[in-house]
């Protein structure tokens, strides 16, 4: 197969800009999260990738001979994901600014030809720890191996983050974010919670919202070893001069609810002193055990419950009447071999999913949104097209962000084109690495 780019000269539909920075740190280069635009190569790829970086200075461009777009807006095509068939988009400035069907293709400055491949928007990645340093091979090879292992585990990575300069920790969320953009995902979250002190926290949200809008201050990932005989002390901290310290460099406040961590009591004194500073609830829920995590932040109004792996009848109902997104990371079941999240169940009973990876050292070493949706549609009881949606569009809400997560016109102009004929090759080929071209905010940025 192949294809080609060409100029226009004539200026498509308008589009206005964004609000929010880009993955990555800058606007325009090159930077952190922001690899420079592939060469063109030959091979299967190639039609996408033809003449990438080409038409400098243009303003529009028109993806046509989509195979299959999946808009996420049922008023524009076929089904809950709004298909289209042999479809092209408009990206004008940082915006979509028209989907439709490729016979009536507005005029743009650039023209790509996608070669009847098939086009999602940009993957919303809402859960994830990149600000860390060290490395628990030996930990996660133990697991697999099935032999005791006594190392500190969460711990060891908070005083392996700690000791690390903050140039360490820039270049290796920098090199996270990049794997990430790679494989499709647009729109990253991203924590601290490996330093647990005031000055580590602060430090490692810093180094976050350099790469990312979405920011969250999870101090209250762990109980540190120098709090472990006063937990309470900790809470004091985390709710007084920490949270002092880190709000203004975050957008949400985490905390882990589990047995082992901090209990319903603690976790409602975090939440609510983090709310009280401007910073919208998420909560860590039920991955463990059964507890209160997810009925916690349905009734504190907290935008997402990540994990929801043991619930019980009444936890479903809350999030069902609730307006809580239940967050499911499949990366951190697979990696740990423990029992997977029921997300038919939840599906069935009108909860709103999300998928995310959970990327992080220990539990779910992965950036692969691509790899997550075909664990979900394996092994968690979702369809092809709901694991697509909780990707995109369920991540979104799972950010409370309208601007993303679709291909409609407004939306943010982040669309991934697949090596593939249609979307439901991202379960049906698992590990293999579709993605062939992405743009953000409407520039190609591989």
């Amino acid at each position: 197969m192949s294809g080609t780019e060409t100029g226009s000269g004539t200026a498509g539909p308008g589009g206005s800009p964004g609000r929010r920075r880009p993955l990555g740190a800058g606007t325009g280069a090159a930077g952190p999260g922001d690899p420079a635009p592939p060469a063109a190569r030959n091979g299967p790829a190639a039609a996408a990738s033809a003449g990438a970086g080409a038409g400098a200075g243009a303003t529009s461009t028109a993806v046509t001979g989509i195979a299959v777009l999946v808009t996420n807006d049922p008023a524009l095509g076929e089904g809950p994901l709004g298909l289209l068939r042999d479809a092209a988009v408009v990206l004008d400035g940082e915006r979509v600014a028209w989907a439709g069907p490729s016979r009536r293709v507005p005029a743009a400055d650039t023209r790509v030809d996608a070669a009847g491949r098939a086009a999602v928007p940009g993957f919303v990645d809402s859960h994830s720890h990149l600000v860390f340093d060290g490395d628990r091979t030996e930990e996660f090879n133990a697991r697999m191996s099935g032999r005791p292992y006594a190392a500190g585990g969460i711990r060891t990575t908070v005083a392996a983050t700690r000791a690390a300069t903050d140039e360490r920790l820039h270049a290796n969320v920098a090199r996270y974010v990049a794997e990430a953009l790679r494989q499709g995902t647009t729109v990253i979250e991203t924590k601290s919670g490996y330093g647990l002190t005031t000055g580590q926290e602060a430090r490692a949200l810093r180094i976050a919202a350099a790469h990312t809008d979405e920011v969250t201050f999870l101090g209250a990932h762990i109980v540190p070893p120098e709090y472990a005989d006063d937990p309470a002390g900790y809470v004091g901290l985390v709710t007084g001069p920490m949270l002092d310290a880190c709000a203004p460099h975050a957008r949400w406040i985490d905390v882990f609810c589990e047995r082992g961590a901090f209990d319903g009591d603690q976790a409602r004194a975090i939440l609510t002193a983090g709310a009280a500073r401007g910073l919208v609830p998420r909560v860590h829920a039920n991955q463990l055990s059964y507890g209160p995590g997810v009925r916690l932040a349905v009734e504190l109004g907290a935008a997402s419950a990540d994990h929801c792996t043991h619930l019980t009848d009444e936890d479903v109902d809350a999030l069902a009447q609730g307006e809580t997104v239940a967050t499911l990371l499949p990366g951190a079941e697979f990696s740990t071999r423990a029992a997977w999240p029921d997300a038919r169940r939840l599906l069935d009973a009108g909860v709103t999913v999300a998928l995310s990876t959970d990327c992080n050292p220990g539990s779910s070493f992965t950036s692969s949104m691509p790899f997550c949706i075909a664990l979900a549609v394996r092994d968690m009881g979702m369809t092809p097209d709901e694991a697509l949606w909780a990707a995109t569009a369920g991540g979104a809400a799972a950010l409370r962000r309208t601007d993303t997560g679709r291909i409609t016109p407004g939306a943010r102009g982040d669309l991934v084109l697949l090596d593939a004929p249609s979307p439901v090759h991202l379960a049906y080929r698992p590990g293999v690495p579709l993605v062939s071209a992405v743009w953000r905010r409407g520039e190609r940025v591989h």
